[in-house]
């Protein structure tokens, strides 16, 4: 019912006079709920789970213990999110028949490693190599299968016996069963989702309790890297019998304007307590800080309610206030994240005094998704300059860590990168609180695969029984960030090509989206349905992977087996010329930071193979960016498409970084060719040529290759340039090669016929007839030393926050040595760790951890930490066999 109204409200806002979520314009506007921080307030204290965990892996299945075994069990911690009160699932009346020794109080885990959560049990290696393998390439070939278990005591206050204690959990991969003191409390299978489970029933205050998690990852389940483990953050929070409830507040607003905005809160309370209650709410909104998330004024207030809430059930109070001259939540870089939150206060009504106390904090802003204007922000039109990322954090893995994150996002925003696409999975709740904070636009998606498989042990084997509850909470968590513009319930499933059935089961899941969360549109990613097909029609946003620009219809691409799809950013919009169109995948062009291959193609587009840009002995592939996977375009190739198609809101490229697995075209090796940003978070040239379209007033001359070639001497060597500039000229050694005007859809300047000699390329670039940027690459030459950059020169000593040190390798005048391979060697002093190197090499099976690492084009990284406590200077050492040391230090504060 809820939902209904809050839908109509939405219609109503934008003067549509019929429930037809695909017509546009259609606006929204929200705010957020944020998990970045989670204070311990009057009435409720949340902790986080983090130290004291004891781990255990096995390969195999140690105690016997199934899912299917135990379904009924766990299907029941999904009730709430079942929206039908007849298809909940009713928990068996006897406890299940097996025995679970690791769950037991008496198990002895002191020979367990000690671990702390956030934790991947498998980023630590060794790799697997070869074909014989249990984990091969698409995974990552590292050891993420098997079973894990987790155990560690939770002691409550003897205070703490009439209070409600919940363990939430926000990520366990995958299949996670929970038990306490013995008792199975329930579980999750979905690996991405976050999920609660009440401790209560089994917790006995004042003693220590034994809380056991296992967790069960089958092999061939994924075709990324999933890691394994309790890979994002456990809480324990602790709440009056009568509370608001998981994720229980949900705000929008509407009538938005310069002068006020009215906001639309629901706050919904639960009552476990025996009696009915009587409960008193309140609200205030309060500025809030951003970046320090220093509370500010007041500037509003909800009217006070009064409500009863009956034992075991939840009841929802309706609310509004108006916020008067409010401050936008808008996209960087034009628009600022300004934010509010809203401290809302439960009171007992016989005592008056606070039992719960529930922040939710916010940004108001308004979205119109414009079939032909695109996606306007607050009112302006805001191109989606995208990436997808996938949620490894390259040599530290799926560990979720605030600070690595946060790194990823500042590359990416350097860039010009204004949209981020979670592919194909809900996030880490502190990644969408960075994005809201960062005023980036987010692409919410869950579900690579609905009934139909891409892998034998993947989603479809539970969609029938979790697809509505992972969902409807997937929805429910994320439903108040500003920067989610758009939900997306599925990624280039086989459904697409099933016509009425598949249609069926994407129409199903729209449903279920439109009545939990009615104010964004749905969409889902389509590499193969096409506009004449049923599939697209009910989807209220078109969002095509890599279809806008065209799949194999080219020359390069015609020998290539597969579908073949022309260029279709036209087709879908005259069949759906209401709805927005955009594309959720561009180009997949492939490339190795810093390796070149000849001759260079006269394609704007060819894909990867050995006479085209690859080579299947070295595994590398070509950093011109004009090669691609086979189904995929180059980066010009899109361009083209989207600047002949106006229409088209934007684009996500796939991918921002590159990530662990799926290293097309080379399986044999450990992570993607795909990044714009390699996995070691170092540039590729690729990201000077989208910087330059996306930022186009930063002044940048990007030339590549790099100009150390002493087997190339006298052989034709071509340079590209990567600028905004509308003219170019270069020099070889003070010598013109020749002053290019940009064409008319030409997006980088191309001296094809340069014939190689030592020294020193230069180019200048003009726009509007006056110089614009100039740069300069020299042959370098032997290898002499080390040198060391820190990303920041102060960490907190808290054992989460890291830095980042690259470290290159040079000769005698400092120059980068591009085709440098030494090996290092890294010493880091007692105050700090060493977490992992890393080269961005996707052929490099070096285990993480590794001390020693070799260069690649010249290039590696270290990542250190400051031991938890140990304050003061963290020295970095690197060494090698004929080279001269660096040192570089952290301070620990």
């Amino acid at each position: 019912m809820l939902a209904g109204r809050i839908l109509r409200n939405a219609i109503r806002l934008v003067g549509l006079g019929s429930l037809v979520l695909h017509h546009s314009p259609i606006t929204t506007a929200h705010v957020i709920k944020s998990h970045h921080s989670r204070p311990s307030t009057t009435g409720r204290e949340v902790i986080r789970l983090d130290m004291g965990w004891r781990f255990w892996h096995s390969f195999e299945n140690p105690d016997g213990i199934t899912y299917n075994q135990l379904k009924a069990y766990i299907l029941p911690s999904g009730n709430d999110f079942i929206a039908n009160p007849s298809d909940r699932h009713r928990l068996p009346g006897s406890a299940p028949n097996v025995t679970a020794k690791y769950a037991d109080n008496k198990f002895d885990d002191s020979n367990w490693k000690t671990v702390r959560v956030p934790h991947d049990w498998a980023i630590e290696g060794p790799f697997y190599v070869g074909e014989d393998v249990p984990v091969k390439g698409g995974m990552g070939r590292l050891p993420v299968q098997g079973v894990g278990w987790y155990r560690r005591k939770i002691t409550v206050e003897p205070d703490d016996a009439n209070k409600q204690i919940y363990l939430d959990i926000d990520g366990a991969m995958s299949y996670a069963m929970v038990w306490l003191n013995g008792k199975l409390l329930g579980g999750w299978p979905y690996g991405y989702n976050s999920f609660r489970l009440d401790l209560s029933p089994y917790l006995v205050a004042g003693k220590d309790n034994q809380l056991a998690i296992r967790l069960d990852n089958p092999t061939s389940s994924s075709r990324w890297y999933p890691g394994g483990g309790l890979y994002r953050n456990v809480w324990l929070t602790k709440v009056d019998k009568t509370h608001v409830g998981q994720w229980g507040t949900y705000i929008t607003t509407q009538a938005t304007s310069s002068s006020s905005a009215t906001i639309n809160l629901v706050v919904s309370v639960e009552n476990k307590a025996a009696t009915a209650k009587d409960v008193h709410i309140s609200t205030d909104v309060f500025k809030l800080d951003p970046e320090t998330e220093n509370i500010g004024t007041k500037v509003a207030s909800f009217p006070r309610a009064t409500i009863t809430v009956s034992s075991g059930q939840s009841v929802r109070s309706n609310s509004s206030t108006l916020v008067e001259n409010p401050q936008f939540w808008g996209v960087w870089p034009s628009q600022e994240p300004n934010m509010y939150v809203a401290v809302t206060k439960l009171y007992a009504s016989e005592n008056g005094t606070v039992i719960d106390t529930y922040e939710t904090r916010f940004g108001i802003r308004t979205f119109t998704l414009d079939s032909d204007k695109g996606l306007l922000v607050n009112g302006v039109p805001v191109r989606i300059q995208g990436v997808n990322q996938h949620h490894d954090l390259g040599a530290i893995g799926a560990a979720f860590n605030v600070r690595a994150a946060e790194r990823q996002l500042e590359i990416l925003r350097e860039m010009g990168v204004n949209a981020v696409r979670m592919s194909h999975n809900p996030p880490a709740p502190e990644l969408l609180d960075m994005l809201d904070r960062k005023g980036f636009l987010v692409m919410d998606e869950i579900f690579d695969s609905w009934e139909l498989s891409k892998n034998p042990n993947d989603f479809h084997l539970i969609f029938q029984d979790w697809h509505e509850a992972d969902l409807r909470a997937f929805l429910r968590r994320d439903r108040n960030h500003p920067s989610i513009y758009l939900w997306s319930v599925g990624n280039e499933v086989g459904e697409q090509q099933t016509n009425a059935a598949g249609t069926a089961v994407a129409r199903s899941l729209i449903n279920i989206a439109h009545d939990e969360e009615p104010t964004r549109l749905v969409t889902s990613g389509m590499n193969s349905a096409k506009s004449n097909m049923p599939f697209p029609s009910v989807f209220d946003v078109i969002s095509l992977n890599y279809q806008g620009e065209g799949i194999r219809d080219t020359p390069a691409y015609s020998h290539l087996p597969g579908i073949t799809t022309p260029p279709a950013y036209s087709s879908f919009k005259s069949a759906f010329p209401k709805k927005l169109i955009h594309s959720s995948e561009t180009a997949s062009s492939l490339s190795s930071r810093g390796i070149y291959y000849f001759p260079v193609t006269s394609e704007i587009s060819a894909p990867v193979n050995n006479t085209s840009g690859g080579n299947s002995n070295t595994k590398q592939v070509s950093a011109y960016n004009l090669y691609t996977a086979d189904f995929g375009a180059s980066p010009d190739r899109v361009f083209i498409a989207q600047d002949q198609h106006p229409f088209v809101a934007g684009e996500f490229v796939w991918t921002g970084f590159d990530y662990i697995g799926e290293p097309t075209p080379y399986y044999s090796s450990r992570s993607s060719y795909f990044g714009i940003v390699d996995l070691a978070g170092f540039p590729k040239d690729r990201y000077y040529l989208y910087q330059s379209r996306w930022r186009p007033d930063v002044r940048v001359a990007h030339i590549l290759p790099h100009w150390t070639w002493p087997d190339r001497l006298g052989k034709v060597t071509p340079v590209h340039v990567f600028s905004s500039a509308d003219e170019a000229e270069l020099f070889l050694n003070g010598e013109s090669q020749g002053r290019l005007v940009r064409k008319t859809s030409s997006y980088r300047f191309r001296w094809d016929k340069v014939v190689y000699a030592p020294g020193e390329l230069h180019v200048i670039t003009y726009k509007h007839g006056e110089v614009w940027a100039k740069n300069t690459v020299q042959t370098a030459g032997k290898a002499a030393g080390l040198s060391l950059s820190v990303d920041r020169s102060s960490i907190r000593a808290d054992g989460e926050d890291l830095a980042y040190i690259t470290v290159k390798v040079v000769d005698g005048k400092g120059l980068v040595v591009p085709h440098a391979t030494d090996n290092i060697t890294f010493d880091v002093s007692s105050a700090g760790e060493l977490v992992a190197t890393d080269n961005g090499d996707p052929t490099d099976f070096t285990a993480f951890p590794s001390k020693q690492r070799k260069a690649f084009s010249g290039l590696a990284l270290v990542i250190v930490r400051a031991k938890t406590g140990e304050r003061g200077p963290i020295s970095i050492t690197a060494s090698g066999v004929n080279l001269e040391a660096a040192r570089a230090t952290v301070q620990a504060s």
